[in-house]
Parts: structure tokens; sequence; C-alpha cells
């Protein structure tokens, strides 16, 4: 089986990265506390998004779950 490499919706292998924060429900929103992180890959020609949460994956590459 053949592995696809680049962005799942275009097949391109450039993209950014951001690192993103929001609030959570309950007291977090009412108060605007935003205590989740996320890192955000975003194919830079068609602009397709992958979220992935910071605490979880910050020992491995992010990029590398992106493309595949």
């Amino acid at each position: 089986m053949e592995e696809k490499e680049g962005c799942i919706k275009c097949g391109s292998t450039d993209a950014d990265q951001k690192e993103v924060s929001m609030t959570g429900t309950g007291l977090s929103k009412m108060f605007d506390v935003q205590n989740n992180q996320f890192i955000v890959i975003s194919c830079s020609n068609c602009g397709y998004s992958e979220f992935y949460n910071k605490k979880s994956s910050s020992g491995s590459n992010i990029l590398d779950l992106f493309f595949g």
C-alpha cells in the first residue's frame, strides 16, 4: 500500500504552524480563562487545518502527524 504524503485535501507539502489558546466550558468560559492550548497545522495551499493538543503532543513532530 502506497503512503500519501502532503495535505489530505490537496496534496501540498507546504504547511504553517501556530499555537492558539481557547476557553473551555463553565467558569473558564465565563471568566475568559484560556486554559486549552493547541498547535494548529494549516496547509499553505488550501487552508485545511488540524488541531493538536499541545500538552499531549509536545514530544512528537506535529508536521509528521499532519503529513502522514
